[in-house]
């Protein structure tokens, strides 16, 4: 098993153009892989005069002869992932045939973009001019192991499961009401969105990516993991506490794809 996976990476705090390159680049590849961040990431190609922003699909999903990867590493909102399907979709782009999700993957819930919304108001003059899109209370759910993944949303108990995270989460909201107090009308609006996302991706293929990237090592492929936001906003390695909340490095590869360092091959940085 002589192949390695290639790495692409912001070398600054993000907006290099990095799902450019990746697009130019995936002539030369099989598989593309996202393996970090999540819908804060704006990937931007332009093909014919037409511009197309990814948030979570790897950059490689116009390539017919390509398979595109959301690794482990990554935290996917339902509702940003259904529109994102459905805009490449009216551009007759096949995307669920060339698109598999990580069953490892996590999933960003309503509550957590109102909880990153709490925790931003809270800092005031202190604020880290976070985006708030529940990803930082997504990851800290992770390591706190209560989050949901998406192998969760096929399980019979998934209703249950969600109901016990959001009561978590109503809970935690009390503690901020004293800077920001959660609307009922607009999270329920907000769950209607999000669970006609998880239907959308109840009917992709789900798969253990990393079986599925050490077999295709195994099997001969080419593979580019594709990176998001940039090096200087990981959470070890960055400018502390203005970073995202994953490893942002090449070494994010190897725990957002589940490949050992003696895989990673070539390191491509961008910047501008």
């Amino acid at each position: 098993m002589n192949n390695k996976v290639d790495i692409l990476l912001g070398l600054q705090w993000g907006d290099e153009g990095k799902g450019k390159l990746v697009d130019v680049l995936t002539p030369r590849y099989d598989i593309i892989a996202r393996f970090q961040g999540g819908p804060n990431a704006g990937h931007t190609l332009e093909f014919e005069g037409t511009k197309h922003v990814l948030h979570t699909i790897p950059s490689g999903i116009f390539h017919s002869h390509v398979t595109n990867l959301v690794g482990n590493g990554v935290v996917i909102d339902p509702v940003v992932f259904a529109k994102e399907i459905d805009a490449l979709v009216a551009k007759q782009v096949p995307v669920r045939e060339r698109l598999l999700i990580s069953r490892k993957a996590h999933v960003i819930v309503p509550t957590h973009r109102l909880l990153d919304r709490a925790s931003e108001a809270s800092k005031g003059e202190g604020k880290i001019g976070s985006t708030p899109k529940g990803i930082g209370p997504s990851y800290m759910d992770k390591t706190g192991r209560n989050g949901l993944r998406v192998g969760d949303l096929l399980s019979a108990d998934f209703n249950a499961r969600y109901e016990a995270l959001k009561q978590k989460h109503m809970h935690l909201l009390k503690g901020f009401e004293e800077h920001y107090k959660a609307d009922a009308a607009e999270l329920q609006t907000m769950e209607e969105e999000f669970m006609r996302g998880v239907q959308v991706i109840r009917e992709l293929t789900i798969v253990d990516s990393e079986h599925f990237i050490n077999k295709a090592l195994k099997d001969g492929k080419r593979i580019l993991a594709e990176g998001a936001q940039g090096s200087m906003l990981d959470i070890d390695f960055g400018t502390y506490p203005f970073v995202t909340s994953s490893n942002t490095v090449a070494a994010g590869a190897c725990t957002g794809l589940g490949i050992a360092p003696n895989r990673i091959g070539e390191v491509i940085g961008i910047f501008k």
